[in-house]
């Protein structure tokens, strides 16, 4: 009876690191599969000069990397841990040495390690492709619209309307940001978008990444603005915009720069796309991970605002239907504080793939549609504002404006 002989664990067999939104999963296998061979490569040519002509030679078989062994002994392997990267797989693969050599894995590599089931396919992704693509399109022209109406219409210029304007543009930026990123990376089907590294694909991903760090500090200061505005104590100044224009838009630049700055000096590899094991995504990933903290305690704070204001008991009559109708805008910004960023962020990168996947880039990518139609389209100013102009322009006329019409007395104009 032969000899068996177990392999350990491969060394690398902890599933990398998911890039929060840049890295497509199957650059980890390709990347796995690639550190595997060069690896086992390296070993056949260290044992190369001592082996003798007997038995099974070391072999490469594009999956597992088989050692020399005896004729009749049988090796056996667990799943490689390319395999890991989607789920812990625990199969055991084993292959025979012959004396006409090594003989076929069994099981097979696909019933032993799931690997048809687990290991997403080309389709799966042109099907993401497809949903998140239509989502930031809608949400693109949507956005477009909304910007536009907030723009012409002077009385809607007030400060909760500019902070909404620059949440808009966010949106728009990171939409269009997108659409650049797959344009370079995976304009054709001949590129090898996970060894890709040019200049081109450098500044996509890297524009890319400041548009998703802008959203998320613009998310930051709508929950910091509305906490304001139910305390009734903010700044009627226009210090305190450009407070909130340097948050949103400047400190996620300086934290680009850094990153930019660490890439170019420590890791200036690929399309800087892929971010596995590196400390220097955290300069990216930190401040956003915090943004979205910061963003659930001030959701909870404003919950707890609102119950104390909305108690009949506790507010006056008059700011009844004032505070109501703040109560209503709150409750539909609830999904644009990131609740899910909440869960994700404190999870592991790999937990559930593909329910990332869905969540982050086709539920997300309609995220900027939701937001046009909640804070423009809805929204009852905007409402009178275009109902008046159309009034205007059929009877040619000029039309009283209703006190309705008006700014929010909670706004400050500028």
């Amino acid at each position: 009876m032969g000899a068996s002989t177990t392999l350990p664990c491969s060394e690398d067999a902890s599933p990398p690191a998911w890039v929060l939104s840049s890295l497509h999963p199957e650059c980890e296998y390709i990347f796995q599969l690639a550190r595997d061979e060069q690896r086992c490569l390296r070993e056949i040519t260290d044992l190369g000069n001592l082996s003798s002509s007997s038995g099974c030679l070391p072999v490469w078989d594009s999956v597992v990397c088989w050692p020399r062994a005896a004729v009749g002994e049988t090796i056996h392997s667990p799943c490689p841990a390319v395999f890991s990267v989607i789920k812990n797989n625990t199969g055991i693969v084993s292959r025979n040495c012959t004396p006409g050599g090594w003989s076929h894995p069994f099981p097979p590599y696909h019933e032993a390690c799931s690997v048809e089931d687990e290991i997403p396919e080309e389709s799966y992704f042109a099907t993401v492709k497809l949903i998140y693509t239509v989502g930031y399109g809608a949400s693109l022209l949507s956005l477009s619209v909304a910007v536009a109406i907030l723009m012409l219409f002077r009385r809607l210029h007030c400060a909760r309307n500019y902070i909404h304007m620059q949440l808009f543009l966010t949106f728009i930026l990171k939409s269009v940001a997108v659409f650049i990123k797959d344009a370079t990376l995976f304009s054709s089907d001949d590129t090898d978008h996970c060894t890709l590294s040019t200049v081109a694909c450098k500044v996509s991903v890297v524009f890319c990444h400041y548009c998703i760090m802008t959203n998320f500090f613009w998310l930051l200061v709508e929950a910091v603005y509305l906490n304001f505005l139910l305390v009734s104590a903010f700044p009627r100044s226009r210090r305190c915009l450009w407070s909130f224009a340097l948050l949103g838009w400047g400190f996620p630049l300086v934290c680009i720069i850094l990153w930019i700055c660490s890439r170019l000096y420590f890791e200036d590899t690929e399309c800087w796309d892929i971010n596995e094991d590196s400390p220097y995504w955290w300069i990216i990933k930190g401040p956003i991970v915090v943004s979205i903290g910061v963003n659930f305690f001030l959701f909870v704070n404003i919950i707890r605002i609102l119950v104390q204001k909305l108690n009949p008991r506790l507010i006056q009559f008059n700011n009844s239907a004032q505070y109501r109708r703040l109560t209503k805008s709150t409750l539909l910004l609830i999904p644009l504080f990131g609740t899910h960023y909440m869960v994700f962020s404190f999870l592991p990168d790999y937990f559930n793939v593909s329910l990332r996947l869905c969540i982050e880039l086709c539920l997300g990518s309609f995220q900027g549609l939701i937001v046009a139609v909640l804070y423009c389209f809805l929204n009852q100013e905007v409402q009178n504002e275009i109902r008046l102009r159309w009034m205007r322009n059929q009877e040619g006329s000029y039309v009283v404006v209703p006190v309705g019409a008006k700014g929010s007395q909670m706004d400050t104009p500028f």
